[in-house]
């Protein structure tokens, strides 16, 4: 490769003083491109204009792009860096993001280019657009992070956040958010890697406790960094599944889980449809949830609705490492009737979904179908046929 970042950043380097010949990396010039240049522009006379001479540089590279013409639009993008000296102001400051954004593009695509020369191209435009050091140095993280330099993303990430260039814009506010989500993204990375090795590790060991101080203090950044952006109108999905999922882990009984349930139970993935029910449960395992009648009517229709697709393994599933305290915790004949006195809409949703799970003979279910209630009789009535249906105590029979 013409080392394109090279010559580039060593021409800016030079005091801004760009040079208006066609260089290769290696230096040499090439006559023939600049007088194709003159052609184009002038019809063969020589060239005056200066805005005209870097419009047709500029169409040249939009071309050779398209084209997937690496070089060619490498050694055009020599001719091109004389719009840093241009003569219109406004032309002059936009120059760093449009040599930035064709620059970087060029390097990303190019076969002989690597992520020393990317890195060395990318910290010089941050220099030279000031105005553009937070935009540059996200792109540069997120360059970083395709090539699995994880570390460095990082650390590049961490220095936009603190940097300042006079009165902070709403433009440049939405940018720092961006940088503290992919900085939250990066340790829900961490987090979850940490999570994943903490599984095979053995609970009596000094090593588990080690590791899950660590990995909760990964939780705790993930948090932070992504927290804020949430708060921001706009489509976050990717950071707020991961805010979520982290929050699920360390909290199951947060708030956001039943919104975290929704999501999970529209998605066309099997795996996150059965991660739906798993929420569903886990935040019902907490004393603070029993009185909670929208996780339990999500509960109830859920189960229906997969029962009904024949998802029976998913609910065995959870129902397996919970049936030898979830009966006494919520569907004991004394919790009964006091439910029955507090709620009673509450009261026939936790009533289907026990009998659902433990079958017909549940104290909890056979009191609520002794109760005389003529509002409820109806309700209380398709309630005794869907659980005589779909109850996963002897399915079948």
């Amino acid at each position: 490769m013409s080392d394109f970042s090279e010559e580039l950043t060593k021409t800016i380097s030079e005091d801004d003083q760009v040079e208006t010949s066609v260089l290769t990396g290696t230096g040499m010039y090439f006559p023939w491109l600049q007088k194709h240049l003159e052609t184009v522009v002038t019809g063969g006379k020589k060239k005056k204009d200066f805005a005209q001479t870097t419009s047709a540089c500029l169409n040249f590279i939009q071309e050779a792009l398209l084209k997937h013409e690496w070089q060619q639009a490498a050694e055009y993008m020599y001719s091109y860096l004389q719009t840093l000296e241009d003569s219109d102001t406004y032309k002059k400051q936009a120059a760093p993001e449009v040599i930035w954004r064709l620059g970087s593009e060029i390097l990303f695509y190019h076969p002989k280019s690597n992520v020393e020369t990317f890195n060395t191209f990318a910290d010089r435009m941050k220099n030279i657009g000031v105005l553009n050091y937070v935009k540059i140095s996200l792109q540069h993280a997120l360059y970083l992070m395709h090539h699995g330099m994880l570390e460095d993303a990082n650390r590049n990430l961490s220095q936009a956040e603190t940097w300042r260039y006079g009165e902070k814009s709403s433009s440049q506010e939405i940018l720092i958010n961006l940088v503290q989500a992919y900085k939250g993204l990066l340790q829900y990375y961490t987090w979850s890697k940490k999570k994943a090795e903490l599984s095979k590790l053995d609970e009596n060991d000094y090593a588990y406790s080690s590791a899950t101080q660590s990995m909760l203090s990964d939780s705790w950044k993930t948090s932070v960094n992504i927290c804020g952006l949430i708060k921001t109108p706009g489509v976050w999905d990717p950071f707020v599944k991961s805010y979520v999922e982290n929050l699920y882990q360390i909290v199951p009984l947060h708030r956001l889980m039943l919104e975290f349930h929704m999501l999970l139970r529209k998605s066309e993935k099997e795996e996150l449809r059965k991660l739906g029910l798993k929420v569903l449960f886990g935040v019902l395992n907490f004393a603070g949830c029993t009185k909670n009648i929208t996780a339990w009517k999500y509960l109830a229709r859920y189960l229906r609705q997969l029962l009904m697709e024949n998802r029976l393994a998913w609910v065995q599933e959870e129902w397996n490492s919970r049936k030898s305290w979830w009966p006494t915790f919520h569907f004991s004949y004394f919790w009964a009737k006091s439910d029955w006195k507090e709620d009673t809409d509450l009261t026939c949703e936790k009533a289907f979904i026990a009998g659902i799970l433990l079958g017909k003979g549940c104290r909890y279910f056979r009191y609520i179908l002794k109760q005389d209630h003529q509002v409820l009789k109806k309700k209380i009535k398709r309630m005794k046929k869907s659980v005589k249906k779909y109850s996963i105590v002897n399915p079948g029979v």
